[in-house]
Order: C-alpha cells, then sequence, then structure tokens
C-alpha cells in the first residue's frame, strides 16, 4: 500500500474513532435529560424546582470531580490498588494527555464517555432520595459515588487489566455491576439512613400512595433515558478502524448490541406490566430492568434468550420495590429495585448463560463462580461507603431537611422561582382518593 493511502486511512480511521465517541457522549447526555423529567413528573409540585436544580448540579460537580480524581482512580487500580503506571500519570489533570493536544485525539474522548457513566451513577441516586434530602448531602454523596465509588469498581471489573478479569474471568460488557449494581447498592445505604418522606409510611407500616404531579412527564424521561442508553452502550465497546471488541477487547458487533438492547427492553416492558398488573411507572421502569438485565451478557446472547432474561428481570423489579416497603425503605423512582435489583441478576444470568466462555488471551472463561465473586465485591463497594458516609452526615445533621421544610416543599427554601406562576390547569378527572393516604383529599396540584 503506497504510504500516502495508508496515512489517509489511518486519519480516517482516527476520526471515526473520535466521531463515535463524540456522539457516544452527546447522546448520554439525554439520559440526564431524561432523568430531570423522569425525577420532577415523579416528584410533587412543591418539589419540582428543586428536584432538577439538583439533577443539575449532580452532572456539574461528578463531571468536574471525575476530571480531578476519577479518570486517575481508574488508570491506577485495576490491580486492586495504587499503581503509578503510564497511563496512571498520563491521567492526572496536570499531564499533556488531560487538554489540548495535537498529538493526542484519544484521552479526550475516552474521559468524556467515562464521565458521563459518573454522571448516571450520581443520577440514579437521586430520584430515590428525593423531596427530603438536603441539596448539599445529595452533592457529597453523589461526588462520592460518581468520581470514587463506582470507578473504583469499574478499574477492578471492567478495565481490561481488572484483577476480577484477569483472575476469575469477570464478565459484564455492558456496565450491569460496575454502573448499576454500585449505584443501587450505594443508594440503598443512603435510604436506610435517610429514611421515608413524611406521610409514606402509616404507624403500623402499611405504605401509603404519594403520588406524583406529573406520570406522563416521569414516562417521556424514561424513553429519553432509552434513547441515551445507546450512547451509554456505545461507551462500552471499543472502535478502532479495524472494526469493535468490547470493553475486555474480544471481538464484538454494534448488531450484537442492537438485537439485546432492544429485545431487552421489550422483554422488560412485558414483565413488569404483566407482574404491576399495568401500572404505568413500574411498566415502563420495567424497560430499564430488562436492558440491565442482559447488559452483561449482551455481546453472546442470543436476542431470543435476551428477551426471556429480560422478561423475568423486568418481571421482578416490583416485587423487589414491595420489599423495600416492607422495611419502610422509601426509594421514590425504585432505583434499589431496577439499579441494584437488575444488576444483581445480570450478573448471575451471565454467569449462567455465558459460563464456559472463552475470554480474551490468557485470561479465565467466564465462570459462575467469578460472577457471584463480582456481584458480592461490587454490592459491598457500592453498600459499605454509601451507608457509612451518609450515617456521618446524618449524626452532623446534615443529611436531611428539617420536617418543616419537607412539608411546605424543598422550592420555598432552596429555589429562588416558582414552577407554576398561574397555577395547574383545572382537570375533569377526579381523583382516585386513598383514604389513609389522602384523607379524600384531591391530589396537589390539581384544583378542584
Amino acid at each position: 500500500m503506497p504510504p500516502e493511502v495508508e496515512s489517509a486511512l489511518e486519519t480516517v480511521n482516527a476520526v471515526n474513532n473520535e466521531f463515535f465517541y463524540w456522539m457516544s457522549i452527546a447522546l448520554m447526555i439525554l439520559i440526564h435529560a431524561g432523568f430531570l423529567a423522569y425525577e420532577s413528573g415523579a416528584s410533587r409540585s412543591k418539589n419540582v424546582l428543586a428536584t432538577a436544580i439538583k439533577n443539575l448540579l449532580a452532572f456539574a460537580v461528578v463531571v468536574a470531580s471525575f476530571y480531578f480524581v476519577g479518570w486517575f482512580l481508574y488508570n491506577s487500580m485495576p490491580s486492586g490498588w495504587f499503581e503509578m503506571s503510564d497511563a496512571a500519570v498520563a491521567a492526572l489533570p496536570w499531564s499533556e494527555n488531560m487538554g489540548p493536544n495535537i498529538e493526542d485525539s484519544a484521552s479526550g474522548i475516552f474521559w468524556g464517555a467515562f464521565a458521563l457513566f459518573a454522571a448516571t451513577t450520581g443520577s440514579i441516586m437521586s430520584g430515590a432520595v428525593l423531596e427530603r434530602i438536603r441539596t448539599s448531602a445529595f452533592l457529597i454523596l453523589a461526588t462520592i459515588l460518581g468520581s470514587v465509588v463506582w470507578i473504583i469498581g469499574a478499574a477492578w471489573g471492567w478495565h481490561g487489566s481488572g484483577w476480577m478479569l484477569t483472575q476469575l474471568g469477570f464478565h459484564d460488557v455492558g456496565a450491569a455491576g460496575c454502573v448499576h449494581l454500585i449505584a443501587g447498592t450505594f443508594t440503598l445505604g443512603v435510604l436506610i439512613n435517610l429514611g421515608p418522606r413524611i406521610g409514606k409510611y402509616a404507624a403500623d407500616g402499611t405504605p401509603q400512595m404519594i403520588r406524583p404531579h406529573n406520570l406522563p412527564m416521569t414516562m417521556l424521561g424514561l424513553m429519553l433515558i432509552f434513547v441515551g442508553f445507546f450512547g451509554f452502550l456505545m461507551g462500552c465497546v471499543i472502535y478502532s478502524g479495524d472494526g469493535y471488541t468490547t470493553i475486555y477487547a474480544s471481538p464484538t458487533t454494534l448488531s450484537a448490541f442492537a438485537f439485546n438492547t432492544l429485545m431487552g427492553l421489550a422483554g422488560g416492558i412485558i414483565g413488569a406490566y404483566l407482574t404491576s398488573r399495568g401500572e404505568p411507572f413500574w411498566t415502563i421502569s420495567g424497560a430499564l430492568a430488562g436492558v440491565i438485565s442482559v447488559a452483561a451478557g449482551m455481546d453472546v446472547y442470543h436476542p431470543a434468550l435476551a428477551f426471556v432474561i429480560a422478561l423475568v428481570g423486568g418481571a421482578g423489579v416490583p416485587y423487589i420495590g414491595k420489599l423495600l416497603d416492607r422495611f419502610r425503605i422509601d426509594d421514590v423512582v425504585g432505583a434499589v429495585a431496577v439499579h441494584g435489583g437488575a444488576g444483581a441478576f445480570s450478573l448471575i444470568m451471565a454467569g449462567i448463560f455465558v459460563g464456559g466462555y472463552p475470554n480474551t488471551d490468557g485470561n479465565p472463561p467466564v465462570s459462575l463462580w467469578g460472577q457471584l465473586v463480582g456481584l458480592v465485591v461490587f454490592a459491598a463497594l457500592g453498600f459499605v461507603p454509601g451507608f457509612g458516609i451518609s450515617w456521618l452526615l446524618k449524626r452532623a445533621k446534615m443529611l436531611r431537611t428539617p420536617p418543616e421544610v419537607e412539608a411546605a416543599g424543598l422550592d420555598l427554601s432552596e429555589v429562588p422561582a416558582t414552577p407554576y406562576p398561574e397555577g395547574m390547569p383545572v382537570t375533569a378527572m377526579k381523583a382516585k382518593t386513598n383514604g389513609s393516604a389522602t384523607n379524600g383529599a384531591v391530589p396537589e396540584g390539581i384544583k378542584a
């Protein structure tokens, strides 16, 4: 091949590589637009703006802190402890690779994709703690989760040299464990210390319905998250001029991801619809649970198998939500069930159906044992700091808003604006009252 042709092909490949991850970053921002709409709709009207601002701030602080801390941790901890490798040195914020550098066309786009993964972990927690957490406490927790905790898990189990891959044959191509399971268990630890919203549980522990002020907005937000998930999964593959590989450098195609992402969405919706008896919130949340359920092994699953796994995963999340209610754990958007529960399920399913599958050269094959060890490691890595740090914030009286502020609504104390200055529109729909939950009152935001 003539040198000039070879040079031109190298340039084209470099441009395609940059554009691929550039688009994955852009699509992942839709995840955060989706979470903002999802959570705003799920909150009551007196908390809408505080909820939206919390999402914006989480995005900002996690992206910034991930630049200064998170990327270095990912590149310094694959072996399980700190190691100042060449990659770690290149990830330091003052490195030439961490800024404009005509010789380096890869660092910024890879960092950007991972930074959006990091911000997603904070958004996963955000919806669960709605309507009663202090914004300052939430931002502390989101920063630690997004720029320290999950990225250590990614270094261990998602990096091509991570000890969980090299020693256990761990397989989690779609980040079901290192993103969703870790974020879900971290969130569980926080919820235990945060406590339920005022009025969520009766004196005997019976859960009371606290209705979202705009359920269609919540459903639209989840649809935006589905779109953004395609960008998320783009970031879970490595693209080069020679084709695509998984994060572990094993060959794959975008076709495999397309088949199993769509079948995961479909199976999760149907499963959650059946077990929730058509409840809209759980039905659409089931789609996300379905994709997460197949994420660990979506590079090798047959689409029919992915559908069945997603069907079961989506069917299971309403039951996990009910189990949490029995322990008076108030998870407003079902984040622990959808992300933590489906993330754990995904790792187990990969151990069963991908067990024995060969890994990249020199690494053990996938095994159920390796997947279970990874599950325990990720669950502990998420839960322990989530519980411990939120406990310290609670002891310092920094975790939760005062009862009078919560009752009046966070918008009044935290946001210098009004979400609906002209009031909510009058509707002909009569509220379905739940005696003990609403005492016969019309739900907030609807004028009788």
